[in-house]
């Protein structure tokens, strides 16, 4: 499928339509973002049932504030809904494929109950 690009428009539409959804923020003049690109789109090629999400930090400034990103590239991977990992770097490919594995092996029910439970808590 490769990776989609998303906006202030598409941003919450695609976390909410779609179970796994990575995120990479990143922009042209960024050299890490650059190395990791390749590496990103080569892991949305093997794992097709994901999406592959990217934001362009500099045509999309406001969805970068409002995602409270302070240094790119940041990978950011949502399920069901849940922001579950939020990192900045740029990850090697074996890094990538663990950190797709344990979020494929996420038990969402607890992670669910851990959400709700510190809504409650204020």
């Amino acid at each position: 499928m490769g990776t989609v690009d998303l906006t202030e428009a598409t941003f919450a539409d695609t976390i909410g339509a779609n179970d796994i959804v990575l995120v990479d923020w990143w922009a042209s003049w960024c050299g890490p973002c650059r190395m990791f690109a390749p590496i990103f789109e080569e892991a949305a090629t093997t794992h097709p049932d994901l999406v592959f999400a990217k934001v362009d930090t500099e045509a999309q400034q406001g969805l970068a504030g409002a995602a409270g990103i302070q240094s790119i590239p940041t990978l950011m991977v949502f399920r069901e809904q849940v922001l579950v990992f939020s990192q900045p770097g740029a990850l090697p490919a074996a890094a990538l494929e663990d950190l797709i594995a344990q979020v494929r092996a996420l038990d969402m029910d607890e992670v669910h109950r851990s959400v709700a439970a510190a809504s409650a808590a204020g």
